[in-house]
């Protein structure tokens, strides 16, 4: 790794952008303008738009200390592609805005932008605009995500039904033990800065936390199977609490099956050497941005073919509120546990 430092104020601001977006080429037909005018211009010939943005702040969503700044760009634009693919539709241009101190040198940006401009690249997305300023407070991230879809093909939390299917795809909880992991070395760390960190065999669950990838794939399966979701969300703050944005939306309760919700090994052995119960960390662990959703139980012979979906359980009348089966045949209530971000 090079150890050249160029300050960005050798460069100014247009300079800085002209460096960091020079390289662009455009991979869309609907983007018709992209960086370098006053405003990008996109058109999705017929079909409609869909928007979302999210705001990462060092400290709070994500730590430098063992965040890589590429890993860090490429998880800045996939966090809001998953938004994009929970409605259904699939991604076309990001818009980026970043605030940075003084700290950051021209080396450390382009490696942030590397990591962006991998994610793009993979899921055929195009920057098409944003801005740089300073900041006085750390590293601040800003994406906005935008993303095409047929008309009223998007899909909504508010619209599952009575006796669908409750399903999700991958694995949850291992995002959660790899930043377990993480912050223990961490702590360490600081306690003992000659200690090398000892992450041994957990390259599966830091690599879910560092560099996770959206659900893409599964966008592409419903519609090469012909199957509309009838409710659907991404999976950025726990099983349980998305679940129940689910059933509160749609006016519905749920049976969730521990038996049925998918763990990786990896994970299991994981949260084991931290004394935690695997279920626990898929129930309430955040950060998966894999996909919640509910289809008609007359889609399942197709949902079957695809490894990758497990049906966990199923929607039921709200009187009978949102319950998790235990794999002892117990039943409880379903509890919000997951990722409250405004709590410090």
């Amino acid at each position: 790794m090079s150890t050249e430092r160029t300050e960005i104020s050798s460069l100014g601001e247009f300079g800085l952008i002209e460096h960091l977006t020079k390289n662009i080429e455009l991979q869309n037909a609907s983007s018709i303008l992209g960086v370098g005018d006053d405003a990008a211009v996109i058109d999705h010939f017929g079909k409609q738009t869909v928007i979302t943005t999210d705001l990462l702040v060092e400290g709070v969503h994500f730590d430098l200390m063992y965040t890589p700044l590429k890993h860090l760009g490429y998880k800045s634009v996939i966090v809001n592609l998953s938004d994009i693919y929970a409605m259904n539709a699939i991604p076309t241009q990001i818009i980026l805005s970043i605030g940075f101190s003084n700290r950051f040198s021209l080396e450390a940006l382009t490696e942030f932008y590397d990591g962006v401009y991998a994610a793009c690249e993979k899921y055929g997305v195009d920057l098409v605009g944003g801005d740089t300023t300073s900041s006085q407070k750390g590293f601040i991230i800003s994406v906005t995500a935008i993303g095409e879809v047929a008309p009223d093909k998007y899909v909504k939390r508010s619209t599952a039904q009575k006796g669908d299917l409750l399903c999700v795809s991958g694995d949850l909880g291992a995002a959660y033990v790899g930043l377990l992991f993480l912050e223990r070395e961490k702590k360490i760390f600081m306690e003992s800065p000659g200690v090398q960190p000892d992450l041994e065999g957990e390259t599966y669950v830091i690599g879910k936390l560092l560099k996770p990838e959206a659900r893409k794939d599964i966008v592409e399966f419903f519609a090469a199977k012909e199957i509309t979701p009838t409710s659907m969300m991404d999976i950025s703050d726990g099983l349980s609490s998305e679940i129940l944005h689910i059933c509160k939306d749609s006016t519905l309760g749920c049976v969730l099956y521990e038996e049925k919700i998918p763990v990786s090994e990896e994970m299991k052995k994981a949260a084991f050497k931290f004394e935690i119960d695997p279920t626990a960390c898929a129930l309430s662990g955040g950060e998966d941005y894999e996909l919640l959703f509910t289809v008609s139980q007359s889609d399942y012979d197709k949902l079957v073919l695809n490894e990758q979906i497990s049906v966990v359980g199923y929607m039921t009348e709200p009187e009978l509120g949102a319950h998790i089966i235990t794999k002892g045949g117990g039943k409880h209530a379903i509890t919000a546990q997951g990722w409250n971000h405004m709590k410090h």
